[in-house]
């Protein structure tokens, strides 16, 4: 499993929507090589390091083949143009959460990276499409694009060959993460599997542990839909 690296995005922290939210989710593509350090690409910054950014969340690949149903969906709007719309790093087609894993190990040009988990889609893609609803319509599609740590820092370039070097477990792709997230969230057997992960981030397999242990799926309102103070949720989101 081989595709190129179509785009490799950058952006800095600015003001998002009607809040003024600090937010580098305005991504914009780069042409030379860029470091690919543990905390991400250099240059690249994030508005609140507390929920977005560090290891586990060290770079965001959205599939460009998402795109054309997003036109579908919410119209022809100016940010679906070009990559960097859902403030991902990473573009390319051949590749989506039907068919990545968790845990799948990647080379990227001189760089080791890690899939660490999907995206779970916050308020501020709101702000960014001016669509009320954005986030839960990414969310409820399960097209939310996925994370990686980095194992091994080295530059990448656009153009670079990303090429699946292991599979840890296959029979876990983020699609069936996302399932058992949002779709049947209180599945036993599902989230005691998924918290048996060896590889997932803690707050993660939290998630699975505490449902197990109390029957009830956590509220997602704050981080969908944000709060009337503009307060960031007090949980995981990209």
């Amino acid at each position: 499993m081989t595709v190129h690296l179509d785009h490799l995005l950058i952006g800095q922290v600015a003001p998002l929507g009607d809040r003024g939210a600090p937010s580098g989710i305005d991504k914009h593509c780069v042409d030379g090589r860029l470091l690919l350090g543990r905390e991400g690409l250099e240059g690249d910054a994030q508005g609140d390091r507390k929920h977005h950014g560090g290891p586990d969340k060290a770079v965001h690949h959205y599939p460009f083949e998402h795109y054309p149903f997003w036109r579908e969906e919410i119209g022809d709007v100016p940010l679906l143009a070009r990559p960097g719309a859902f403030g991902e790093n990473m573009s390319t087609t051949g590749l989506d959460e039907a068919k990545v894993a968790i845990g799948d190990i990647f080379g990227l040009g001189d760089a080791l990276i890690e899939v660490s988990q999907g995206r779970q889609p916050c308020w501020k893609l709101n702000a960014r499409f001016g669509v009320p609803d954005m986030a839960i319509r990414v969310q409820k599609t399960g097209r939310t694009g996925w994370y990686y740590r980095v194992l091994e820092e080295g530059s990448v370039a656009p153009g670079d060959e990303l090429r699946l070097i292991d599979r840890r477990s296959p029979e876990w792709p983020l699609r069936r993460l996302w399932r058992t997230l949002y779709v049947d969230p209180l599945n036993h057997d599902e989230l005691a599997a998924m918290a048996a992960l060896a590889h997932l981030p803690e707050n993660w397999r939290h998630y699975a542990e505490r449902r197990l242990e109390t029957r009830t799926v956590e509220d997602w309102s704050r981080r969908l839909k944000g709060d009337s103070a503009g307060a960031e949720p007090a949980i995981d989101e990209p």
